[in-house]
């Protein structure tokens, strides 16, 4: 064999989403793009903000001497001090820019993460649902993924159940909210209580557990919500976010880990980020795009035309009868499958031109995954296929 067996086993439980999404591109040849409705990967339609273009253009036309040379693998000075102005409007304890380091966006924040604080063999728990490459990032440094059940009528994290997960080998517990794939914000209470759980099992195992908080949807909020900020509940905790959602930049590759100041020896756990961002070969984040995103820490995305795209599809999903949790945020709809196999639901609705994703891929069979970022015209001309779909699975509008 050419690749490594293991490589191998890898590309074979790949991502649900990667296939899907390849299956589209053979649906659109044989039908057209206007007649293929692609709900398969978060992949943002809309554009970034003018106030993105105009920075852009500002540095192509005046600029600035040194900006394609070398930095610091932390990155930009300046980039990590707005950065930490950001988090420190919305946390108790001042964060500066010696707790940022800007990454190749938020993958390339968890295994500098990871890399920094795994030994071989050590468990880091990740809740279902949960994205696919979690396993494969915590695989990448010696670790191992331990599965934990959420709250099977909200998707809320359990905490009883995580305590029974927590072994003298845990070293992180990865968090995502708002969730992706089902939208859930965890609510302040959630996250205490989670902190409480920690302190005694921290004590109890006499080892530091990190929490790993993965936030790139945290600025897509819906019905007035906002995402509590972790380090004002979790003593050791990072976050790890990108700007492909809130600033449409998924193509950048730009975003950043910072940690809670609070966190114990936070100095050592920088130094070590530091580090593994430069041996892992990412160096730094982009230089132009560090420059960009350095005035834009409080630009967004119209987060009011995700909101309706939500309201419109959920509306209209649960009057033909699907079951599912109205998302508070992210752009993702996590319905219950009509058929108690997720892949032949997935498979069916293929032949209404409708891709999605099976809910196995994110670690919860049972359910399918539907990415509402696409354009609202696509949403509204796919609705007549859903109507058959869901009347050819037996489902009763509401």
């Amino acid at each position: 064999m050419a690749i490594a067996e293991k490589i191998q086993n890898c590309l074979e439980q790949s991502s649900w989403i990667r296939k899907m999404f390849e299956q589209g591109a053979l649906l659109r040849q044989q039908y057209g793009n206007d007649k293929v409705f692609d709900f398969t990967i978060g992949n943002p339609s809309v554009e970034p903000p003018a106030a993105f273009h105009a920075a852009l253009r500002q540095l192509a036309e005046a600029p600035l001497p040194g900006m394609h040379r070398y930095m610091s693998n932390a990155g930009y000075d300046e980039t990590r001090t707005a950065v930490a102005e950001a988090l420190s409007a919305q946390s108790t304890t001042p964060v500066t820019a010696a707790n940022i380091v800007m990454t190749c966006g938020a993958g390339g924040a968890l295994n500098v993460v990871l890399k920094t604080i795994l030994n071989p063999g050590e468990e880091v728990l990740i809740l279902a649902p949960y994205f696919v490459e979690y396993k494969f990032y915590i695989d990448n440094h010696g670790g191992v993924a331990t599965v934990v059940p959420t709250c099977s009528d909200t998707f809320l994290p359990d905490i009883d159940a995580i305590e029974q997960a927590i072994t003298a080998r845990t070293k992180a517990i990865i968090l995502n909210s708002p969730n992706n794939p089902t939208g859930v914000i965890y609510p302040e209470s959630i996250l205490v209580e989670l902190q409480q759980l920690l302190q005694r099992k921290q004590a109890e195992l006499g080892q530091t557990i990190y929490v790993i908080s993965d936030e790139p949807y945290a600025r897509l909020a819906y019905d007035g919500l906002t995402v509590p900020c972790i380090f004002n509940s979790i003593r050791n905790a990072v976050i790890v976010t990108s700007h492909s959602k809130d600033l449409a930049l998924p193509g950048e590759r730009i975003g950043y880990l910072a940690a809670n100041p609070a966190m114990d020896e936070v100095k050592s756990f920088m130094e070590g980020t530091i580090f593994s961002n430069r041996v892992l070969g990412f160096v730094n984040a982009p230089a132009l795009v560090q420059r960009l995103v350095t005035h834009l820490q409080h630009e967004s995305v119209d987060i009011a035309a995700y909101e309706h795209k939500r309201n419109r599809l959920y509306n209209e999903l649960t009057a033909m009868g699907f079951d599912m949790v109205k998302p508070q945020g992210g752009f993702y709809l996590f319905p219950k499958s009509p058929l108690a196999d997720d892949v032949e639901f997935v498979g069916l609705a293929q032949k209404y031109n409708i891709l999605l994703v099976p809910g196995r891929g994110f670690g919860a069979p049972g359910y399918f995954r539907i990415a509402y970022c696409i354009d609202l015209d696509i949403i509204e001309r796919s609705l007549p296929a859903w109507k058959k779909l869901a009347a050819e699975v037996g489902l009763q509008p509401r």
